[in-house]
């Protein structure tokens, strides 16, 4: 957990001009990992009751712009923000009750899948990042969903 001068730090780092806005944003950022823009919106009025949702959303776009926040969107979801960042992990998201999982990289160096380039089309391209997510079901809904075979 970083504290709220660490978030400052951050924000000088990327060269972006520390707000309180923007350290609020971030601070419901690392408190709600891969939470919708909605929840970030309620979470930071928490922090700083005054905040509008134009804000949160300008922040997260520069956040995001500058490297401090992940966004991504898994398929049929909203997009959700992460503050774990730089690592090239991947997301496990449940299917019955849409909870949502860091799963490590999986294997090798960043980024960790290497695609085939099987018709040139990733000529000139220089890859830095892979984006995957895992689709199953979690263990609570794995075992709602485990048949019954009782006699």
């Amino acid at each position: 957990m970083i504290d709220r001068s660490g978030l400052k730090q951050l924000l000088r780092d990327a060269r972006l001009r520390v707000t309180t806005p923007r350290v609020t944003v971030m601070q419901a950022v690392a408190d709600h990992p891969h939470a919708d823009t909605e929840a970030l919106i309620r979470a930071s009025r928490e922090l700083l009751p005054d905040i509008s949702h134009q804000t949160v959303y300008d922040a997260l776009n520069a956040l995001t712009a500058a490297g401090l926040v992940r966004r991504f969107q898994p398929t049929g979801s909203l997009a959700r923000y992460e503050s774990r960042v730089g690592d090239n992990h991947h997301h496990l998201v449940c299917r019955s009750c849409g909870v949502i999982a860091d799963v490590d990289c999986a294997v090798g160096e960043v980024p960790c899948l290497t695609p085939a380039d099987d018709g040139g089309g990733l000529q000139g391209f220089e890859i830095d990042e892979a984006e995957v997510i895992y689709w199953g079901l979690c263990p609570n809904c794995a075992a709602v969903n485990e048949p019954d075979h009782t006699p």
